[in-house]
């Protein structure tokens, strides 16, 4: 049996861990087959990995589907699908790792070395994971960090991002769980 898991949210600690909680009731309801319609703007690089690598680790089959916007670290969430579809009308967008401060931030040498070190270890992990998944190279991945561009699912199907272009489809009486969360 297949069970169909919509979320549709920004990945931050609240988000992550209600859909690892989902994800982890299905592997104890021993369910074959999960189907996770995803759109997401992105968000915590951090948890976006953590969400990664769990999905990875589920023993049933996972499948993603992009059914609008895939964005940011949302990408590495989505390639942890087995199998991975996008909507003919679905889009990808890749930036390059940043970081947000705050007013009156002191700005000193050791201060920007931690953070740039941090960010191109991040962005090495990103690409490492969409080296793994797609048929991209390891400069095709720079160049997406680089140019922070929105790709079409067309793009997404020429480079392995996505296996397949289709509408999603549920079955009558199949089991849907959506996650919704307060904005």
């Amino acid at each position: 049996m297949t069970t169909y898991i919509s979320f549709s949210a920004e990945i931050v600690p609240k988000t992550t861990e209600a859909l690892i909680a989902v994800l982890a009731e299905q592997a104890n309801k021993n369910v074959d087959e999960v189907y996770l319609m995803l759109l997401t703007p992105g968000g915590s690089v951090m948890h976006g990995f953590n969400l990664y690598n769990v999905m990875m680790a589920f023993p049933f089959n996972l499948i993603t589907h992009n059914v609008g916007n895939v964005d940011s670290i949302g990408n590495a969430v989505f390639l942890a699908g087995k199998k991975r579809y996008g909507c003919a009308h679905s889009t990808f967008m890749f930036h390059g790792v940043g970081f947000d401060t705050t007013p009156g931030l002191r700005l000193e040498e050791k201060f920007l070395r931690e953070r740039l070190d941090g960010i191109m270890q991040d962005q090495k992990r990103i690409g490492s994971i969409i080296r793994k998944h797609t048929n991209l190279n390891e400069r095709q991945i720079r160049n997406l960090f680089r140019e922070a561009r929105t790709k079409d699912a067309n793009y997404a199907l020429s480079v392995g991002i996505v296996h397949e272009i289709r509408d999603v489809q549920i079955p009558p009486g199949s089991p849907i769980v959506s996650l919704v969360f307060q904005r």
